[in-house]
């Protein structure tokens, strides 16, 4: 099966424009004082380089004498880690800081035509390398005209991936990374083994599992709970148990009919369904199997919107994709249910993009979240923060427990084209770029994020560097 991704053809263009940006920087700064072309006759220096600090991806320049014009001939280590030369004017240098230079030592060797060493020079001081966190590609392949191929596979032949609405862990195997999408096939990301496979095939409108839309487990995590959209009959979250391996529909909840997400209570294992028809939120018995009246409605009728608990089980948030806002719905110990929300951050009806507090901050479709522990608030009250893709916005983003939303990755390369979606790996709000992203899960152990790219039909990865 063949699809195709317009914004892998902006990738290219990204990085096309990126290259003739710096050509024609190089191309300008000519110094008079400087011979251009290499003299193996005289010495190479490096005089200064700038910046002086920076990771992994960081664009460097150095100044010196006699570097020469043909960068195929100059090789560049830092820290004794080589580092791509993209560009090189006589008396100047411009190369981009690859991993692992930890030590920091710059070192320039100009090379004949002939691959015979002419000149060589270490700079006087140390660049002061400093590890930060990469978005990378962990599987999901397009290729250069925007088409890919839905197949499983080890993750370096594995296809593209249809949709990614959301990615959640199997509590019981930190290796095992599930994913649904608003389409009927669920799929396994095997991250021990790098191999991506199909769980689960459903048959279309008439399916069980027809548009599965977000995993929930359930407190022994031998049962997984995925909600799914269904127009004809009121039946939305398929129960799959860990003994038939997750691949099979034993029955179906009944009592909500299109489903956008449920959640199961962290504490007391109840199961909260969100009903996007009527914009209701339901409680659910796992143990009687009855369906309560609707507790509350979020917002409105035909809403889509996603139910988050807090690892404490003391409130939960709901993201609005359709309003633009995460709403707050507080855990009321006593009656066991969730109570009435209201909105933490972003303001219904003026949709956008601005980091900030509360209603200031604008959200344009917050999707999936997931609550990661902040060690620098230990002893506080509420120790998480709430990472989200900003679907229409093409980023992930942070609100704090005090409401305090900002950017953490995505949007970058914008001097490139002045857009802010595309695909690009990189330095997280400098180079990186999403395509409506909808999924997240994060891996507490190894303080690794996974990002389900869906524009990209890819799952990204956002780690510190190796």
């Amino acid at each position: 099966m063949k699809s195709k991704s317009i914004m892998n053809i902006k990738n290219w263009r990204v990085h096309w424009i990126s290259l003739v940006l710096t050509l024609f920087f190089f191309g300008s700064c000519s110094d008079s004082d400087n011979e251009v072309v290499f003299n193996p006759d005289k010495p190479i220096s490096i005089s200064s380089f700038s910046p002086e600090t920076g990771g992994a991806n960081t664009r460097l320049m150095l100044t010196g004498q006699n570097f020469g014009t043909n960068a195929e001939n100059i090789v560049v280590t830092i820290g004794g880690a080589r580092a791509t030369v993209v560009g090189a004017n006589g008396s100047y240098l411009y190369v981009v800081v690859p991993k692992k230079a930890g030590e920091g030592t710059i070192e320039v060797i100009v090379y004949d035509d002939n691959g015979m060493e002419q000149a060589r020079t270490t700079a006087s001081t140390r660049f002061d390398y400093v590890t930060k966190r990469l978005v990378t590609t962990l599987v999901g392949h397009v290729d250069e005209k925007g088409e890919y191929e839905i197949k499983d596979g080890p993750f370096g032949n594995a296809g593209g991936i249809a949709k990614i609405g959301w990615l959640s862990f199997d509590p019981k195997n930190a290796s095992h990374l599930y994913l649904v999408g608003d389409q009927t096939a669920a799929r396994l990301i095997d991250l021990k083994n790098k191999y991506l496979s199909t769980l689960y095939v459903d048959g279309g409108l008439g399916g069980v599992m027809y548009r599965m839309r977000s995993i929930s487990w359930t407190l022994t995590a031998d049962t997984m709970i995925v909600s799914t959209w269904r127009s004809s009959t009121p039946q939305s979250n398929a129960i799959l148990t860990r003994n038939n391996e997750f691949k099979t529909s034993p029955f179906l909840i009944t009592g909500t009919r299109r489903c956008s997400g449920s959640a199961i209570h962290p504490v007391n294992g109840e199961l909260y369904l969100g009903d996007s028809e009527s914009g209701s939120i339901y409680h659910y018995d796992i143990d009687t199997q009855v369906t309560s009246p609707a507790l509350f409605q979020v917002q409105s009728t035909n809403t889509d919107f996603k139910i988050v608990i807090h690892p404490s089980g003391n409130y939960a948030y709901l993201c609005l994709a359709d309003k633009g806002t995460i709403m707050r719905t507080d855990y009321d110990w006593t009656t066991k249910r969730l109570t009435t929300p209201y909105v933490f951050c972003g303001d219904p009806g003026n949709n956008g993009w601005a980091d900030g507090v509360g209603k200031r901050a604008r959200l344009e479709a917050p999707f999936q979240g997931v609550f990661v522990k902040n060690p620098d608030y230990a002893g506080k009250a509420d120790e998480y923060d709430f990472y989200f893709c900003d679907r229409e916005n093409h980023c992930i983003r942070k609100v704090t427990p005090e409401g305090i939303v900002s950017t953490f990755a995505g949007r970058g390369s914008v001097s490139a084209d002045n857009a802010v979606d595309g695909y690009v790996d990189g330095d997280l709000r400098e180079e990186a770029r999403f395509y409506n992203p909808e999924g997240i899960a994060y891996d507490e152990v190894n303080d690794i994020f996974y990002i389900g790219d869906t524009g990209n039909h890819r799952v990204r990865k956002i780690a510190w560097e190796d």
